[in-house]
């Protein structure tokens, strides 16, 4: 069974995202990819002939999949407005819990992205925006009454990735995810977020 130009590319990136999860960006080379996927010295060059291709590559995919899955909880009713403060934080924390457990590799790759393409505007901000909605925060904070929506939105946000980097590289790296301790600690600084902004 041969594998198609779009499948490899797929494995390159999926295999890149990890490299970089596991070992860091220095370590992301077309050569460590080739011994990765333990493919013919030169083959990954052939489907992304510059690191910087590659890079591209794996921001879409990050950003591709967190618009799938954004899309999917706003579709199956996952981020409600209707449940106050607390249930609100309940689901939201739910969420990152999911992208704690199933993609823990492409935020870790994510972040270390952010951060080497500072003096890229163009991928930085696909990066930066890609995991959470300004527009859909704003609007849940005009539902709770915020005086300033967006300002609450920001900072909400804000809040949100440090929660999600203390769980991978922080204090908390210990706690695991997909358990109830691990939506409990999330729901509870979300829920305190959540109240504090309906209140401004």
């Amino acid at each position: 069974m041969t594998t198609s130009t779009a499948d490899r590319r797929t494995s390159i990136v999926d295999s890149a995202i990890d490299l970089i999860a596991e070992q860091g960006l220095r370590a992301l080379t077309h050569r460590a990819l080739d011994t990765a996927l333990e493919l013919p010295a030169g083959s990954t060059s052939y489907y992304f002939r510059t690191k910087r291709a590659l890079v591209e590559a794996i921001v879409e995919r990050i950003a591709t999949r967190s618009r799938t899955e954004f899309a999917a909880a706003q579709a199956n009713d996952t981020l409600r407005k209707d449940v106050g403060a607390e249930g609100i934080a309940r689901d939201i924390a739910d969420w990152l819990d999911r992208l704690l457990a199933q993609r823990r590799n492409q935020l870790i790759a994510r972040h270390a992205l952010i951060v080497d393409l500072l003096g890229d505007a163009e991928l930085h901000a696909r990066l930066a925006g890609c995991l959470f909605s300004h527009r859909q925060a704003t609007d849940l904070f005009e539902s709770l009454g915020a005086r300033s929506p967006a300002t609450a939105a920001a900072d909400f946000i804000a809040v949100i990735e440090g929660l999600v980097f203390d769980r991978f590289a922080g204090a908390r790296t210990n706690l695991t995810p997909g358990t109830p301790a691990s939506v409990r600690q999330l729901a509870g600084v979300l829920a305190t977020q959540l109240r504090s902004a309906s209140k401004s």
